[in-house]
């Protein structure tokens, strides 16, 4: 761990209930990882014995399964098929409704998003949150529920100590810990039949409660056992790709025979950008009622999976699963960084597990990188080389 943001204090699960009820009185709405419908979902709770307790789960290339085990804490899961995005920018949203006739009528928005507490926060979703916040705030127009969404939000992260065989954060110069984004960030460490948290908090709101707990400081022991238990998890994640030559690579092969394998297997389903914690793409809908009287407009999440995503007068511009698929691979990997200047992935491997047909974005450009037609091809990725095995 970085020195400068080691945990410094070793909180217990009541602590951790404490700090739930503290911040429910002051009136912020409390979002975490529950068990329903067989997966960990992520949902707005009342209390903290909602959170899930006990769960393992075993993730493969279209395959997820979730396990109780007797050994299990709250947080030592990888991810589910939900992020935070969907408190952040949710599927649909009213942006406004408008009541009256055509020469006398009222327009009204929603009111702005409750504060909110996210719990349970893996370092690849801050990083996904990072990276929407470029696509939501920093560019020419500001997407107001969105910022008003993040002016009152509370993290509190967790080091992903269990990651899925799906997992590849270690790509994106990043990893299983967060060291920022966050207002407390917790390890947790399984110590005999119950469990404890080393925890550092960055907010004046989090340093102020770990105060009034008089919580016990972390010993050099307990750093040491959190340090291990994250390094641990690093060593389950082999490097899958570099992502600036994956970018390089992709741009000059957008007309390798590969997409016609992937597309042979692509079901065009949009799952993939569903369970992706960044992409944001969104249409949006009008309603009316039969007397005109009133209307609403809604905006709801897209993909570029979808057909009519691309169409404008004369049809579409991607008709072909092929054309769809390189598309969002090549947006996601390359051409974010044009628009963006990140990688609009994470490595947190959810493509992976909810495909249907278990297609692995980092296999699919390990076999363009393996036999590239453009200039890349004097020059292979190191990244996917590594992810073949070699060192």
């Amino acid at each position: 761990m970085r020195s400068k943001d080691r945990p410094r204090y070793v909180l217990t699960v009541d602590h951790l209930r404490g700090l739930f009820d503290e911040l429910s009185d002051q009136g912020y709405e409390q979002v975490g990882p529950i068990f329903r419908d067989g997966a960990i979902m992520l949902e707005k709770i009342n209390s903290f014995d909602e959170l899930t307790l006990g769960y393992l789960e075993q993730q493969d290339k279209g395959s997820y399964n979730l396990d109780q085990h007797p050994d299990a804490g709250y947080f030592q899961y990888s991810v589910g098929p939900q992020s935070f995005k969907k408190f952040l920018n949710p599927p649909r949203r009213k942006l406004w409704e408008a009541n009256g006739s055509s020469s006398n009528f009222e327009i009204t928005v929603p009111e702005r998003p409750a504060k909110m507490v996210f719990w349970g926060v893996r370092n690849c979703d801050i990083e996904a949150i990072r990276i929407l916040d470029k696509v939501f705030l920093e560019g020419a127009y500001v997407n107001d529920w969105y910022q008003a969404a993040k002016e009152d939000l509370l993290i509190i992260a967790v080091g992903c100590t269990h990651p899925s065989k799906n997992c590849f954060c270690t790509s994106f110069d990043s990893g299983p810990m967060p060291y920022e984004g966050y207002d407390l960030s917790l390890v947790e460490v399984k110590d005999g039949a119950g469990h404890h948290f080393i925890a550092d908090g960055k907010s004046d709101l989090i340093k102020h409660w770990l105060n009034d707990t008089e919580a016990q400081l972390a010993s050099k022991d307990d750093l040491e056992i959190a340090s291990r238990t994250i390094e641990e998890a690093i060593d389950n994640m082999p490097i899958r790709l570099n992502p600036k030559e994956a970018s390089e690579l992709l741009k000059t092969n957008l007309e390798h025979s590969h997409w016609e394998q992937v597309a042979s297997r692509c079901l065009s389903c949009a799952n993939c950008t569903l369970v992706c914690p960044t992409c944001f793409c969104s249409t949006t809908e009008d309603i009316t009622d039969i007397s005109g009287d009133h209307t609403e407009r809604w905006l709801t999440w897209d993909s570029c999976f979808v057909g009519d995503f691309s169409y404008i007068h004369g049809g579409q511009i991607r008709p072909s699963t092929r054309s769809r698929y390189r598309q969002w691979m090549t947006h996601k990997l390359s051409n974010w960084y044009d628009q963006f200047g990140s990688s609009g992935c994470v490595g947190c491997g959810r493509c992976i597990t909810w495909c249907p047909v278990g297609i692995d974005i980092t296999e699919e450009l390990a076999a363009i990188n393996d036999n590239p037609v453009g200039p890349a091809k004097d020059k292979k990725s190191r990244g996917n080389e590594k992810h073949k095995g070699s060192t």
